[in-house]
């Protein structure tokens, strides 16, 4: 498996798809770093000489923000929206959907499993 930006991408895909692996590098910029290091994406990650993963680790390094630091920023960016207590921020705090989406159904990815409120007991006459 080629090591490229630190991390194991899979050798038996195309390098297009295998940067996608990356943190951070989607096919708009997996496109762009391959043109950039003059790489074919219809290569395989393993056929790709040392000298081309080189290229690439160094144009990735140099210009995108990926794995780690990118998920730093992303947590950072977060915790100053609940810092400065915005909409946002609470809709963060609450694990509730941040960008407008409806809650009364659907949201289950955001509010996790069903919990069950019991209903109100009738209260029977004698």
């Amino acid at each position: 498996m080629p090591r490229i930006a630190g991390i194991d991408v899979p050798d038996r895909k195309k390098i297009l798809y295998a940067l996608q692996y990356i943190h951070g590098i989607g096919p708009k910029f997996a496109a762009d770093i391959l043109a950039e290091a003059g790489v074919g994406g219809d290569v395989r990650a393993n056929e790709v000489p040392e000298t081309a993963i080189a290229q690439i680790n160094a144009i990735i390094d140099g210009g995108y923000l990926v794995e780690g630091a990118l998920r730093r920023q992303v947590q950072q960016n977060v915790q100053r929206l609940k810092d400065i207590k915005s909409y946002r921020g609470e809709r963060h705090r609450k694990g509730l959907p941040a960008r407008g989406q409806r809650t009364r159904s659907n949201a289950r990815t955001r509010k996790g499993r069903k919990k069950t409120v019991a209903g109100k007991k009738s209260v029977k006459a004698k």
